[in-house]
């Protein structure tokens, strides 16, 4: 498990490392001001089918479907439910994307709107055509993954990210003088970054053996099956992004500047929740999914149990460091050009607030795909409709008061709660879920979480005091010397009190796993 998804992790790694360099990018480009908000929003709209799909429901509802077809129908089979299900995603994509552009021309023509509003729909009518793209990457990279690649795949989120970099300096200079104008640029690197990242994959699956043919998709059974399985888990696997833009909505009307800022505060958290979490849960889906289709039920429960331990140990550090460090980590990546002292606050704030729910983010996924291996939909569907409607009254009784961090707390809260529910459903699902091993696990990571939390947090405040953040060498220090020494303390506990996450990581990273020392038994 921790191989197979290290390999995507190192992969996801990559690319979300690239993704925090095209957010610096942006951030020196536009700060994080009314323009900056209006493009982040129109982009979330686009980019929230990236999420629904490529790391969601999709793949969810897909994979299964076409690893089915292999074991029971063989190849020509299962190319065939392939083609099936990519037809049906273009004809329908196509009728949506359609529909859309010719809405917000409409709005944009008979409507009095104020003036970022107009420049938020302008954007997204330029980036929308980028949602068909990403959904066809997203059907690519889950034929790889069943087929057993999954280093390759994961890859292609770097490629746009090197395209959407790109875009800040040499398409946004030919727009225009006014950042108004010039941030079309950012839009149009969009399409340019999805159509790559698609284009990606395709000499892969042709070294696979697959070829696209059309097929029609009405009334196709593979595709009815997964259209069936995929809506309901749009909302189930992706409570989380889903949240986003639904409080992006009501932070939009409240401040120019909220909707940047809590954005850069999400992308920093996302950097741990995709590096471990995503990769992760994209090992676990085939690998429950075989289990739950064998009826080995007592080993779909260990494999379960074993991926929430690796997950608590690793992403429970993520989170008391981005807590304890957020203004130094902010002001390191983002400070610059646009981005002045001001907004290092206001994200650092949204930081402190919506790092504390990473866990539980992450866990979500996991836990939703459990369901989806077991061929239940419907129960995520509706927890995440509960805590959908319970995300947007918080939010909407917090951003007015604190709001970015509002933000953060209601989708943390929010979360929580998802993941109570799911565990509690699971556990009537399938009749107990043995998690006693887990819950001491739980004690031992609460305890070096606080030992690394104080240790961050008083080095952060003696670097602070005697050598200060004027230079860049004096930011790196300020967030690397405090984290790097409470992760040690961190590691030295958790090994200490014998997690076995902690041995079998140790034992990893080093190149070889331990075969002494505590093992879950």
């Amino acid at each position: 498990m921790l191989k197979s998804s290290g390999a995507i992790g190192v992969a996801t790694l990559t690319s979300r490392v690239l993704g925090m360099v095209r957010e610096i990018v942006y951030a020196n480009f536009m700060g994080d001001g009314a323009v900056a908000s209006a493009f982040k929003f129109a982009f979330s709209i686009p980019n929230l089918f990236r999420r629904l799909l490529g790391e969601g429901a999709l793949t969810a509802a897909f994979i299964p479907i076409f690893k089915e077809k292999e074991r029971t129908a063989g190849e020509a089979e299962m190319w065939r439910a392939g083609n099936a299900v990519i037809s049906g995603l273009v004809a329908a994509a196509a009728v949506l994307v359609a529909v859309v552009l010719l809405g917000i021309t409409v709005a944009l023509g008979t409507m009095s709107l104020g003036d970022d509003t107009r420049l938020m729909l302008e954007l997204l009518r330029v980036m929308f055509p980028y949602m068909p793209l990403i959904c066809l990457t997203a059907i690519f990279m889950g034929m790889l993954n069943s087929r057993g690649q999954f280093f390759v795949p994961a890859l292609g989120a770097a490629l746009m990210n090197v395209v959407m970099i790109g875009a800040v300096f040499f398409v946004t200079p030919w727009m225009g003088a006014t950042l108004n104008v010039q941030i079309f640029g950012l839009a149009i690197g969009a399409l340019f970054a999805g159509t790559a990242q698609a284009a990606y994959q395709l000499p892969n699956l042709r070294r696979e053996g697959f070829r696209y043919r059309w097929v029609t998709p009405w009334g196709d059974p593979t595709v009815r099956e997964v259209a069936r399985k995929m809506v309901p888990g749009m909302l189930g696997v992706a409570a989380f992004q889903l949240n986003v833009l639904l409080t992006n909505v009501v932070a939009f009307n409240v401040g120019g500047n909220i909707v940047a800022s809590f954005d850069y505060a999400v992308r920093l958290m996302e950097l741990p929740q995709g590096v471990f979490g995503i990769s992760l849960a994209t090992y676990l889906l085939p690998t429950l999914a075989g289990l739950a289709a064998e009826k080995k039920y007592a080993e779909f429960r260990g494999t379960l149990r074993q991926g929430l331990g690796y997950l608590l140990f690793v992403n429970t550090l993520a989170s008391v460091l981005l807590v304890v460090l957020a203004v130094p980590v902010v002001r390191l990546l983002f400070e610059r050009g646009a981005f002045g002292v001001d907004s290092t606050r206001n994200t650092a704030e949204a930081l402190m607030f919506l790092a504390p729910g990473l866990l539980a983010f992450s866990m979500v996924n996991i836990l939703a795909r459990a369901f989806y291996a077991l061929g239940d939909t419907h129960t995520p569907m509706r927890i995440s409709i509960f805590c959908l409607v319970a995300n947007l009254l918080l939010a909407f009784a917090l951003v007015r008061d604190l709001r970015q961090a509002g933000l953060g707390l209601a989708n943390t809260i929010s979360s929580c709660v998802n993941v109570g529910l799911l565990v509690y459903a699971l556990r009537r699902k399938l009749g107990g879920l043995d998690f006693g091993p887990l819950r001491r696990q739980v004690g031992v990571v609460l305890l070096a979480g606080m030992a690394a939390g104080t240790v961050a947090w008083w080095g952060g405040g003696v670097w602070d005091r005697g050598v200060g953040h004027a230079t860049l060498a004096a930011k790196v220090g300020a967030v690397f010397a405090p984290a790097g020494v409470a992760a040690f303390v961190y590691w030295l506990v958790a090994t200490a009190l014998r997690l076995p996450a902690a041995w079998e990581a140790a034992g990893l990273a080093l190149g070889r796993l331990k075969r002494r020392g505590p093992t879950e038994r």
